[in-house]
């Protein structure tokens, strides 16, 4: 008979830098929360986790420690990622049927086969036996909406929390891919220099995020919004307040975005002459939380005078393209047990 039971539970996990999404086959995704964890410093037991947690990002006491189990991608402290899991998997009661799961990870294209191994055994040690790691950009572009399994070149720009992913995908599989370390959270650090360089205030991370969700933008904005933000004045010493423009969030975004710019270009370069031709017809596109940048595609195609389609819901294309991974398992069951059923004459 089959090894494979009809009645296996699917489930995908995207580890992300900023956020953790968990999905079940059959019941949609059952968790979505920032990635920060909160420990007491003498028992080193968690106090909070995921959106809790990160409300007391820059709020908190001697006696808290703040933990972001991925940093960039991978994993920098693997108990604190250990510990993640199992309060998901115990908020949403995945842990009974994890022996008999099979657990899909998505991973940033740069991990080692070293980290993708890490990434394995820490849902293993939950009792998960079937454990698969697949690269988030290759999710990204399936979620996307794109054939990939067509001999046609895709470029896939994956602009995460930690790094952003960038991959031409054609037949199946990544041609070539490469991943840096500039994304989400390094925006928001550029949003903080730029602001204690130009007003000689400090502010919180938080903060920094919350500009850039409200009034970031890579093209210039005629709607006359600004953002207040409250911090501490460098020189003084005391609470200050600041007015911030989108126009001087476009110019703090400005660096980051040329490092992610050249690392598209050396991707083309790199690309095999027939798929060149493929990108010219498909264009670029992009995904992941950094897609949500206002102007982001107008920006790429005055660079690359190239189509640019950012994705319908791009913070969520890796979990939808583990969707369409599990209606191909599914798929290849019901082969499975056609070809049992005539092996053993089961009617």
């Amino acid at each position: 008979m089959a090894s494979w039971d009809r009645k296996r539970e699917f489930v995908a996990l995207d580890l992300g830098t900023a956020n953790v999404v968990a999905y079940l086959g059959g019941q949609g995704v059952i968790y979505n929360e920032p990635s920060t964890m909160a420990y007491d410093v003498h028992t080193n037991t968690v106090i909070a986790a995921g959106e809790q947690a990160s409300e007391m990002v820059g709020k908190t006491n001697q006696d808290v420690r703040m933990v972001v189990p991925l940093v960039d991608g991978v994993i920098a402290d693997l108990d604190a990622a250990k510990d993640l899991i199992k309060i998901i998997f115990s908020r949403i009661k995945l842990s009974d049927i994890l022996k008999n799961a099979l657990v899909v990870l998505a991973c940033p294209s740069g991990v080692t086969e070293l980290e993708r191994g890490a990434l394995k055994q820490v849902v293993a040690d939950m009792g998960a036996k079937n454990v698969l790691v697949e690269e988030e950009v290759k999710l990204s572009a399936i979620g996307a909406g794109i054939n990939i399994s067509i001999a046609s070149g895709h470029l896939v720009v994956d602009i995460g929390g930690g790094t952003t992913d960038i991959a031409i995908i054609s037949a199946g599989d990544i041609i070539i891919s490469r991943s840096i370390k500039v994304a989400g959270n390094h925006f928001d650090e550029e949003i903080r220099k730029y602001i204690r360089a130009e007003y000689n205030v400090l502010i919180g991370i938080k903060t920094a995020e919350k500009i850039k969700i409200e009034i970031g933008a890579l093209t210039k904005i005629d709607n006359g919004r600004t953002f207040r933000a409250f911090g501490r004045d460098v020189i003084s010493g005391l609470p200050r307040e600041v007015v911030i423009s989108p126009d001087e969030v476009k110019n703090a975004l400005l660096s980051p975005f040329s490092k992610i710019t050249d690392l598209i270009v050396e991707v083309m370069e790199n690309t095999p002459a027939e798929l060149a031709g493929d990108i010219i017809r498909n264009g670029i596109t992009i995904c992941g939380g950094g897609a949500l940048l206002r102007g982001i595609d107008t920006y790429f195609e005055s660079i690359f005078q190239l189509k640019v389609t950012v994705a319908s819901d791009p913070l969520l294309t890796v979990i939808e393209g583990a969707k369409e991974y599990e209606k191909q398992i599914e798929k290849w069951l019901e082969v499975v047990a056609i070809r049992d059923a005539r092996e053993y004459n089961i009617k």
